[in-house]
């Protein structure tokens, strides 16, 4: 009764009796293993079996060089005689007493007195019953039936012997350490103690018995005739001072630095805090080197912490849980790296998560990764967001330099990835104006540098409903059709581009038909016969329709080539890549829209006058110098000094050619 009461009232010594109970769980689940192993030389239910038939063969006499042997079969008789066993009995006893310590060490103490009875040693199993608490359930008040008492009466008395015996060099050291695990004497459970484990055993049991002791002495009457040695008192009993005892060993001194030791040393001293410090330092200091179970298990450690509604560190946890995310993401489970990335703080879920999907390259999977966000409650519009800036930003992200470079068609892998991390934000119609506005960025890159067959593909990843949806979802979200000035200026940015866009692929088709379909002219034969003379008049008139059918299609697609370049040098309303919106929110694009201007509008030029002058309508030439110096649409402005020179000097080829056409130099007839 008084040690049940100290272990209701008494956490500390609950808590080492549930340390000790996980020991002794944990030994027991390799128990198994050795005891499959011991093989003893008696298997029968006598003791000493081999001594005894040696005494019944000699009559108990000695001959010649033999050692003499006990001539009785008591338990005492080996020391009391000073005589030994037989050799094999000897080696058998030893085998014994360890086996019943390691069945004491997996809290198997009856199995323990199993093994005592059927090796004929009963007696051992009545002494391993001395440590038991004594109770006379008769005094607590008639019932109408006498029941049985129950411990040991007499538990001082015992336990005293044990610590004499633990003193006396004679008997065997896992003999003594079997009565000191039962009677709190560390000194005797030391020396068989192996592992870090045993050693925190061996010190909590000793924990448990001074305290049930000293409650027993407040709490009841004890005889101390014959008490316990001063050393038993003068043992570690608190925890603190417990692990400093055992990071001292140096048997074990190594073994306590292991990292699920420290772990577990953390977890049974409830110091969260050190815990917490410990697996941060570990992550931070030598995260590459921590075997992946480990870093593993810190997470769930930090997780199950935080569903005790335990007060913790929150960034020493995100720490440990972000070295998980990362070991998941590096070793492709797609699977799991959802709910763990749910566990961090906003900021971080946005970019582990998205760090994450910029490895996803099959659509499939793509879809599967945002439905397992979806179902965690990620924030999926943010995250997608950034996967698709990461993407694009990992080059520079800014404009490069373009002057000078020809058109590019190759598409490289990096532009694959850029083009392929739209589709993050096409999945979902609601992300419809992010997708627009980073496609938006993406096509001011490729085009910046000619690339524009990436571009065009980018451009394509953008259904053609878009703008629609766009409006519709705004007007879902506001009740109105007007546009925030982001949302309106990417929608225009968009138009520009396709404008771009479709005026350089008119400019292709003029180019291929004007280089590349043109016929040939048949050349006439020399002294050819009149046979021959006729095929060739015939060739030449098929040649004169083809090069006229030729001459038609090439100004069809003159005009049509002109009027696509001229929707971009005239865009309505401002000009092209011109906000008609003010907004503050991305100064960057800003100013990558004025570059693109400052690159694209002279080109244009160029290329138009190209157009123009090869298919002879130098009149149509110089009416682009009234564009470019006109004040509505003040192209002048993207010029740089060099490029006004160059447009001046194709002028003025242009009007050489109109004088030479009897017209005045700006391309007037003259009256």
């Amino acid at each position: 009764q008084a040690v049940t009461k100290l272990f209701d009232k008494d956490s500390t010594i609950r808590e080492s009796q549930l340390v000790i109970d996980w020991l002794e769980k944990c030994a027991h689940d390799v128990m198994d293993n050795y005891g499959d192993n011991v093989k003893f030389f008696s298997d029968r239910a006598v003791a000493w079996e081999n001594t005894l038939h040696k005494l019944k063969k000699s009559g108990g006499v000695t001959y010649g060089n033999e050692r003499p042997l006990v001539t009785e079969m008591d338990p005492d008789a080996p020391f009391r005689q000073k005589k030994m066993l037989d050799d094999l009995d000897q080696e058998d006893e030893g085998r014994l007493l360890q086996y019943l310590f390691i069945c004491l060490r997996a809290g198997q103490i009856e199995k323990a007195q199993e093994v005592c009875k059927s090796h004929g040693q009963a007696w051992r199993a009545a002494t391993l019953e001395g440590w038991r608490l004594y109770h006379d359930p008769n005094f607590e008040g008639p019932n109408g039936q006498i029941d049985p008492v129950v411990g040991n009466p007499y538990r001082v008395v015992w336990k005293s012997m044990c610590w004499a015996m633990a003193s006396d060099t004679k008997y065997d050291v896992y003999e003594k350490s079997l009565y000191g695990a039962l009677s709190g004497n560390l000194r005797a459970m030391l020396p068989v103690c192996k592992s870090w484990s045993d050693h925190v055993w061996a010190h909590y049991k000793v924990l448990v018995d001074i305290r049930a002791e000293t409650e027993i002495r407040t709490m009841c009457a004890v005889d101390k005739s014959l008490d316990i040695p001063q050393e038993y008192w003068d043992q570690p009993s608190d925890p603190e001072s417990i692990f400093n005892r055992i990071e001292a060993n140096e048997n074990v001194q190594r073994e306590s630095q292991d990292f699920y030791h420290v772990i577990q040393k953390w977890v049974i001293l409830g110091d969260v805090e050190k815990l917490l410090d410990v697996m941060a330092q570990w992550i931070r200091g030598q995260e590459n080197t921590l075997p992946q179970h480990l870093i593993r298990f810190m997470a769930h450690v930090v997780l199950f912490l935080r569903s005790t509604q335990h007060r913790v560190n929150e960034d020493k946890c995100n720490v440990v849980l972000e070295a998980y995310v990362k070991y998941l993401i590096e070793e492709d489970h797609k699977e799991l790296v959802s709910f763990y990335v749910s566990k961090l703080p906003p900021a971080a879920q946005v970019h582990w998560y998205a760090l994450f999907l910029e490895g996803i390259t099959d659509v499939d999977e793509k879809q599967m990764c945002l439905q397992l966000a979806e179902e965690v409650c990620l924030d999926i519009p943010q995250i997608t967001k950034t996967v698709v800036e990461n993407i694009r930003n990992k080059s520079g992200g800014g404009l490069a330099a373009g002057e000078g470079l020809s058109l590019d068609v190759t598409v490289t892998e990096e532009d694959k990835t850029k083009i392929a991390a739209i589709d993050w934000l096409v999945f979902d119609t609601a992300q419809r104006a992010e997708a627009m506005k980073q496609a938006n960025a993406v096509m001011r890159t490729f085009i910046a540098v000619q690339k524009l067959t990436a571009a065009r593909e980018v451009f394509n990843k953008l259904p053609v409903d878009s703008i629609d949806i766009i409006y519709r979802n705004w007007h879902l979200q506001t009740g109105t059709d007007e546009l925030s000035a982001d949302d309106e200026n990417a929608i225009r940015e968009y138009l520009c581009t396709k404008a771009y866009l479709d005026a350089m692929d008119g400019f292709n088709e003029w180019f291929n038909k004007f280089h590349h379909t043109k016929p040939a002219e048949p050349s006439a034969p020399h002294a050819a016969s009149f046979t021959e003379k006729v095929a060739f008049e015939h060739r030449l008139k098929q040649y004169d329709q083809e090069l006229e059918r030729w001459q038609r299609g090439l100004l069809a697609q003159t005009e049509n080539t002109t009027k696509l370049i001229y929707n971009v040098l005239l865009f309505a309303n401002g000009g092209w890549m011109v906000d008609q919106r003010e907004d503050d929110s991305d100064s960057g694009r800003k100013q990558q829209l004025e570059s693109l201007r400052q690159l694209t509008i002279p080109r244009l030029c160029f290329l138009l006058h190209d157009i123009l002058h090869k298919t002879e309508q130098y009149g149509a030439c110089l009416q682009i110098a009234d564009h470019v110096a006109s004040e509505q649409f003040t192209l002048y402005k993207v010029f740089r000094q060099d490029e006004l020179q160059h447009l001046l000097h194709l002028l003025r080829e242009s009007s050489v050619a109109v004088l030479n056409q009897n017209k005045d130099p700006l391309g007037y007839e003259i009256e």
